[in-house]
């Protein structure tokens, strides 16, 4: 093979709807410039304002996957070569570890995760619901299946997320 004939690596990054989702176009700038090629597959709560869904799709050049395609519709991406999660919230970690897909962002995380691909996540949770005792359980679950994750963001005002470092957890 040579060096025309690889394939850049492909990231889906799963956005989930926490308020600090309207940086993620810091993660895809992030992404690109260490040559993954971006798709982004949004919660459906997510897509309801949480992020600039027009700019994401400028950016990636591909649509925001959030629902099932129908059948015959063609695949949007390639298969990932990595899956980051970013903001990743409450509600998606404790379905995702439940082993409940009943969006497309969970059942993506699901399959990925079967499959071995490497996944980060990002957590957006609050000190208060970090300490739910399903949460903790949540965390140990995913954690023994592969998942990495990185240091939880409270979803306050001060601090920086750190949209790179879950770049790190892949790579």
């Amino acid at each position: 093979m040579t060096a025309q004939d690889e394939k850049p690596p492909f990231l889906y990054v799963v956005v989930c709807a926490a308020g600090i989702a309207a940086d993620v176009g810091k993660l895809i700038t992030a992404a690109q410039e260490r040559e993954w090629h971006v798709g982004v597959i949004a919660t459906p709560v997510a897509m309801n304002g949480f992020f600039d869904t027009a700019a994401v799709e400028a950016r990636t050049g591909r649509p925001i996957r959030s629902a099932w395609r129908r059948p015959g519709e063609p695949r949007p991406f390639p298969d990932p070569d990595a899956v980051v999660v970013a903001p990743a919230t409450f509600n998606t970690v404790n379905k995702w570890a439940a082993g409940i897909a009943d969006t497309l962002a969970l059942a993506t995380l699901s399959e990925a995760a079967g499959l071995g691909v490497p996944i980060g996540v990002l957590p957006c949770v609050s000190d208060a619901l970090a300490g739910h005792p399903a949460y903790q359980e949540s965390l140990i679950r995913l954690r023994g299946m592969g998942v990495r994750f990185g240091y939880p963001h409270d979803g306050g005002e001060g601090g920086e997320f750190g949209w790179e470092r879950v770049l790190d957890l892949v790579e």
